[in-house]
């Protein structure tokens, strides 16, 4: 109560910087800050100055220019923590790294490290220059990925935010379902003694026992089945979820190719493994006229038949040359290395019948024609 009295006192002792407006006179007055000097003022104010456009802060000793769509209604009691947290805001849109996009878990915490220390050196006013224009440099050079982590930060909080609102859902049938089957088991186990008491008037005493045992049957099938057909339901459930778990999951390493090789800022980045351009079509699959796979084909063989004709012009004139010989030998003699007469014979002998009535028909459709 002493805290809420204190609260409104000070409420009601704010006071407009520029027209010394007081809240205790006023009570419908509104203050509003700019992010550029979170310098408090009074809406009226705002409207008087800045409805003509962009002018300069008011406040004694504050040069920086205001613009009036800058305006907005405080939202922490401090107003340092108020700068703090738009500070930290901002950066972290410009600074949004994922832990996939490092090489390790280390690299990622220096990453974090590297981050509080940028936002404590803008909150506290260090370096302001050097930092703002690394933070304007990085998000210049890395704007591709920068959106990317934007668009997966927002589809993970519209998935988060389904998800809850799948589980409230799933919850709320669940206990309706609960109430439900408690109801039913209620009236089922009223029907089951008024059936019991029934047969047992009407009965003697020696059946006793027996309905006594039926019953106990029927409410154990009862029981059983329920609880199969809970178990049915929960195991649908989980299936459901896991197929919304890989379903993020596909739609998270869809995207994971927005990392990038380490910037001025960020270090330890996982490189991008850009696939292997296409090669050139080739109609021969790789054929080299002079690569073969069972031998390679050597300029100069000794033979004391070949000798006298590689020193003879006469045979040379004519264009003769020697490598084309050494390369037809060879590949005849290694051209046999792929084939299996064993099936091949087969093969022929299989079709040999097939042949041979064919030509039977021929013949007989010749004789009959002469």
């Amino acid at each position: 109560m002493a805290s809420k009295d204190a609260t409104s006192r000070r409420d009601d002792d704010e006071v407009c910087p520029v027209c010394k407006s007081s809240r205790y006179l006023n009570p419908d007055m509104r203050f509003l800050i700019n992010p550029e000097c979170y310098h408090k003022m009074c809406e009226s104010c705002v409207d008087r100055i800045f409805s003509g456009g962009p002018s300069n802060c008011p406040v004694a000793g504050c040069r920086k220019t205001l613009r009036k769509n800058k305006f907005r209604k405080q939202t922490f009691e401090d107003i340092g923590v108020e700068r703090e947290v738009d500070i930290r805001r901002r950066v972290m849109q410009i600074l949004n790294r994922r832990e996939e996009e490092f090489d390790s878990k280390r690299a990622f915490d220096d990453f974090l490290e590297q981050r509080e220390e940028i936002i404590m050196n803008l909150v506290t006013r260090v370096d302001v220059a050097k930092t703002e224009s690394q933070l304007q440099k990085y998000a210049t050079e890395n704007m591709q990925s920068i959106r990317t982590n934007q668009a997966l930060e927002v589809e993970e909080a519209h998935s988060f935010q389904a998800r809850m609102t799948l589980e409230q859902e799933e919850a709320k049938l669940r206990r309706q379902a609960a109430r439900q089957e408690y109801e039913i088991e209620r009236r089922e186990l009223q029907a089951g003694r008024e059936d019991f008491l029934s047969r047992l008037a009407s009965g003697s005493s020696t059946d006793a026992a027996a309905i006594a045992r039926e019953g106990h049957k029927v409410l154990l099938k009862k029981s059983s089945a329920r609880r199969s057909e809970e178990e049915r339901i929960r195991q649908k459930q989980a299936a459901l979820r896991g197929t919304e778990g890989k379903r993020g999951a596909s739609g998270l390493s869809s995207m994971e190719s927005a990392g990038g090789p380490d910037t001025g800022l960020v270090k330890g980045l996982r490189k991008i493994k850009t696939p292997e351009p296409e090669k050139p079509y080739d109609p021969f699959m790789g054929y080299v006229p002079e690569k073969r796979d069972y031998y390679s084909l050597q300029s100069y063989y000794p033979s004391t038949y070949l000798d006298p004709i590689r020193q003879d012009t006469r045979m040379q004139a004519g264009g003769y040359d020697l490598g084309e010989y050494y390369s037809r030998t060879l590949l005849e003699a290694f051209a046999g290395l792929s084939c299996f007469v064993g099936e091949e014979i087969s093969q022929r002998d299989a079709s040999k019948p097939v042949a041979t009535e064919g030509a039977a028909m021929a013949a007989t459709g010749g004789e009959n024609a002469s």
